[in-house]
C-alpha cells in the first residue's frame, strides 16, 4: 500500500553538484614571464660583475686569477681521476692529454702534475705585494701610536722597520741611554714592556708568522759564571715572546725563537756598541719558502745587506761615548 504524503512534511529537494575545472590563465595573465625575467636579470648581473672585474684588475692580476683555476695545478689521484678507470671506462676533460702540462705517476700512486714556474713566480709576487701593503700599514700604525704616547715617543730612536728576505723585521735597539733589559738578565724594564705591548697591539691581527731573535753585544761575562751571551740572547728572545703573548698575540703564531749572541752585530766595526743589543721581531712573508731557502749566515755580520734596509720609522742616532753594559 502506497504511503500517503503528508502535507506537513518539507519538500525533498534534489542535491546538485557543480564541478568547476580551472584551466588556468593564458597569455599575459600567466607567471612564465617572471621566470624569464629573473633569468635575464641574473644574466645581466653576472655580465656587469664581469665588467667590473675586468676594470678593477690589470693584465697581470687577471692572468694570475685565470691560472688559479687552471686544473694543471691541482694534484690528482691516479685511479679514477681522469675517467679511464671509472665505471664507464671513458675519458674526461682532466685526462692527461687535455692538460696544459705533462704528468707522471709517483711510486705512491699519486699523479704528479708539473707546475708552471712562471705561474708560481707570479703567484708568489702577488702574495709578496699584499704583504708589503700590509707591512706599510703596520709601520704607519706603530709610528702614529708612538707619537701619541709621550712615554713611547722618546723611544722612537730605538725602533726601526726593515724589509728583509725573511719578511718585515721590527728591530728594538738599545741606545747609549736606554736598555731594554737590566744588566746581564732577561728582566725587561717597564719602558720596554710598554714598547713590546704596543708592538703586539699592532701585529696581533695580521696572519704572518713571527720569528723572535735576540742579540747581544760582545762584552764577555766574568769567568766562572754559568751564563754567556748565547744563553742570555735566547732568554731575552723568549722574554720578548712572552711579552707579545701578554699583549694579545696568538701563541701559535711563533715560528722560531732564537738567540744569536753577538754573531749578527748591527755595528760590525764595533761589536761593543750598545746598538748591537737588540730584539728582532720578524713578520714572515706568507710565502716563506724564500726566507727558508736563504738562511742567514752567522758569520755574515748584519743579518741582511744594507741596500735591502728601508722603511725605517726613525733613523738610529750615532751613539755617544757613554756606554751601557749588557
Amino acid at each position: 500500500m502506497a504511503r500517503k504524503s503528508n502535507k506537513n512534511e518539507p519538500e525533498i529537494r534534489p542535491i546538485i553538484v557543480k564541478k568547476i575545472i580551472d584551466e588556468g590563465h593564458g597569455g599575459h595573465h600567466g607567471g612564465a614571464w617572471k621566470v624569464a625575467y629573473a633569468d635575464f636579470v641574473t644574466a645581466m648581473m653576472a655580465f656587469f660583475l664581469l665588467l667590473w672585474l675586468l676594470g678593477a684588475t690589470n693584465e697581470k692580476e687577471r692572468k694570475g686569477i685565470a691560472d688559479y683555476f687552471n686544473p694543471s695545478l691541482t694534484p690528482e689521484s691516479a685511479a679514477g681521476s681522469d675517467g679511464g678507470m671509472g665505471f664507464l671506462k671513458g675519458d674526461s676533460i682532466t685526462a692527461p692529454q687535455d692538460m696544459p702540462t705533462h704528468s707522471k705517476l709517483a711510486p705512491n700512486g699519486q699523479k704528479l702534475v708539473a707546475k708552471n714556474p712562471d705561474v708560481i713566480a707570479q703567484a708568489k709576487e702577488i702574495i709578496k705585494q699584499n704583504d708589503r701593503q700590509r707591512f706599510e700599514k703596520l709601520r704607519e700604525m706603530l709610528e702614529e701610536h708612538m707619537k701619541k704616547d709621550p712615554s713611547l715617543a722618546r723611544l722612537q730612536q730605538s725602533v726601526r722597520l726593515v724589509e728583509t728576505r725573511e719578511g718585515l723585521r721590527i728591530d728594538l735597539v738599545d741606545q747609549s741611554d736606554f736598555a731594554m733589559f737590566t744588566l746581564g738578565t732577561e728582566n725587561m724594564v717597564p719602558a720596554a714592556q710598554k714598547l713590546i705591548a704596543e708592538v703586539a697591539r699592532v701585529i696581533k691581527d695580521v696572519p704572518n708568522m713571527i720569528i723572535v731573535r735576540g742579540h747581544t753585544d760582545a762584552l764577555p761575562y766574568a769567568s766562572g759564571q754559568n751564563v754567556n751571551n748565547w744563553t742570555l740572547s735566547a732568554a731575552r728572545a723568549d722574554a720578548t715572546r712572552r711579552g707579545l703573548i701578554a699583549g694579545g698575540v696568538d701563541i701559535n703564531r711563533f715560528d722560531r725563537i732564537e738567540g744569536v749572541a753577538d754573531r749578527e752585530p748591527y755595528v760590525p766595526e764595533n761589536r761593543m756598541d750598545p746598538r748591537n743589543r737588540r730584539m728582532s721581531i720578524t713578520l714572515s712573508w706568507l710565502n716563506s719558502d724564500d726566507a727558508r731557502s736563504h738562511p742567514v749566515s752567522p758569520t755574515s755580520g748584519h743579518s741582511d745587506p744594507t741596500p735591502e734596509e728601508h722603511k725605517a720609522v726613525v733613523k738610529i742616532n750615532t751613539p755617544s761615548d757613554k756606554k751601557v753594559s749588557k
